[in-house]
């Protein structure tokens, strides 16, 4: 049986028409180090907490700022195959659309279990995770944005050559009048090699006038869309990354006077999150430049909007963030990681530019650091391991990007252990459930309010939704909050939040019903 939607029986959980409200025990530890003992202090905390979440799912439009590239083209046409319900023909059979990939579409939670009539364990019970809480479902999105290049989508999806043929064809009557709005380009931000696809601009050079016609774009298409409210992506090129500099970009203020001054540091990423900032809707950063420079974070702040970024995690990030947990959780000590890729889609010709790889590099280079800061035993002070990432522009695999790690680990009385894994990921179709899931997230994030006990009003989450982690190669956090870069810790963040929300407790495997000797048994051997 395919579960719905989940109710909870419980008197600290209540469900009206507007709102389910639970009441929550938040059960943390907090520790004294005692260097001249060597002993850890620990003392438990519990806080009370009470969760409220609007049930209405409202209507939501997603604008992807690139929205003409392999990314917002396959978004696209896939949410339109899936809402049309498309089949098309492939060498394997019939297929039919899905939303594989998608956290909140396709993958599971457990609940709990099921015993039977006579108390005997039948089995554990999993549910979607979007059966949880109310969510938006990606076919019911209305998707717009802009892109650099003027092609319609239909040519856009035709360029990507991401889908099967007999899904374009297909698609093709959906996809051709829908045609990208005009956008920036501040080329010392992007390659070079750029230019050529650079046909569809907003004219002149004065970055205010440039904000204020994007701002306008969001309440056009909010009005012609009738949206209630709209959530936008950064899925455009990778941009160098901006210096960060007093009185330009470190400050709201002085961020919104470089911008009036059109100053050579506001990038496009930059420019497009202020505006989707001061219109009100969340802005997420799916490229790995500091599109959230300081200035960004400070008016997101104020304005109390969500923003998360930063780069979408999908296929050897991922891997990465499982195997490093795994090996250094298994007290085996990793020594070098030496990640390559190739790829031949737009992302990597961009890519192929130093000072835009510089910033993939970035990212993709801290997602182990957390795992090697929690073991001190493998690890001393500042030492980590020689950590090396290669990408490179190779056009004949075009999407179909391929990616071979090396893991060299210490090992037991100094013995070496080598893991070594070839992948070969279809960038666009792993990149493009995650926007989905980015976005039904971060909508639902904003119906969600919390407060302590003692505490009078219901608040929203922080500003930068570190809830997105999971999904995002270089995760944004609250100042002075620790980044987790371990997969499972960043899914089980995802997965007991939404549990809180519905008042039941985290999930953990201690499973002590399944754990203890059956008293029958027990005392046969005591008579022995």
């Amino acid at each position: 049986m395919l579960v719905d939607e989940v109710l909870v029986a419980a008197p600290h959980v209540r469900y009206t028409p507007d709102y389910v409200e639970a009441d929550y025990c938040y059960e943390t530890n907090t520790v004294q180090l005692e260097p001249s003992s060597g002993r850890a202090v620990v003392r438990p905390v519990l806080e009370k907490y009470t969760f409220r979440t609007q049930r209405k799912v409202p209507r939501v439009g997603l604008m992807m700022v690139g929205w003409g590239g392999n990314n917002g083209s396959t978004v696209t046409a896939a949410v339109i195959a899936n809402r049309e319900g498309i089949t098309w023909r492939t060498k394997h059979g019939i297929q039919t659309p899905n939303y594989f990939g998608s956290l909140t579409q396709s993958a599971t939670v457990r609940l709990g279990s099921m015993y039977g009539s006579d108390g005997r364990f039948e089995e554990d019970v999993f549910v979607p995770l979007h059966a949880l809480l109310p969510m938006l479902h990606p076919n019911d999105l209305e998707i717009g944005g802009w892109d650099i290049s003027g092609a319609n989508l239909a040519e856009a999806m035709r360029r990507a050559q991401v889908l099967d043929y007999d899904l374009q064809l297909q698609l093709e009557p959906y996809m051709a009048p829908l045609k990208p709005l005009p956008s920036v380009l501040y080329a010392d931000f992007i390659a070079a090699n750029q230019s050529a696809r650079a046909d569809n601009l907003i004219s002149g050079s004065n970055k205010r006038e440039h904000l204020e016609k994007i701002r306008a774009d969001i309440r056009a298409f909010k009005a012609e869309r009738k949206v209630d409210k709209v959530i936008l992506v950064w899925t455009a090129n990778t941009e160098r990354y901006a210096t960060v500099l007093e009185r330009v970009n470190d400050t709201a203020e002085n961020l919104i006077q470089a911008i009036a001054d059109s100053h050579d540091e506001v990038s496009p990423s930059v420019l497009f999150a202020t505006a989707s900032i001061l219109e009100g809707c969340s802005f997420i950063n799916g490229s790995p430049q500091n599109t959230f420079v300081p200035g960004v974070v400070d008016l997101a702040i104020q304005r109390g909007v969500f923003i998360g970024g930063d780069d979408f995690k999908s296929g050897q990030t991922k891997l990465k963030s499982v195997l490093v947990d795994f090996l250094i959780g298994a007290g085996i000590k990793p020594l070098s990681i030496a990640s390559y890729n190739h790829l031949g889609n737009n992302d990597g010709k961009n890519l192929s530019a130093p000072s835009q790889f510089r910033s993939k590099e970035i990212s993709k280079s801290s997602v182990v650091d957390d795992m090697v800061a929690s073991n001190q035993i493998l690890y001393r002070p500042g030492e980590s391991p020689d950590h090396l990432v290669v990408i490179k522009y190779i056009p004949a695999v075009g999407d179909s990007k391929r990616a071979l790690d090396e893991y060299e680990s210490e090992i037991f009385m100094g013995g070496r252990n080598t893991i070594v894994v070839h992948q070969t990921c279809e960038d666009s179709l792993l990149a493009a459930p995650l926007i989905l899931d980015l976005v039904i997230l971060a909508e639902l994030a904003e119906r969600i309010e919390l407060k302590r006990d003692g505490e009078e009003s219901l608040e929203r989450l922080h500003p930068v939704l570190s809830l997105l982690s999971y999904l995002l190669k270089a995760p944004m956090v609250p100042e002075g909050t620790p980044v987790v870069n371990a997969l499972a810790r960043q899914r089980l963040c995802i997965e007991n939040i939404l549990r809180a929300c519905i008042g039941l407790a985290p999930e953990n495997e201690m499973r002590l019903e399944h754990k203890r000797r059956p008293r029958s048994i027990a005392r046969e051997k005591s008579l022995i």
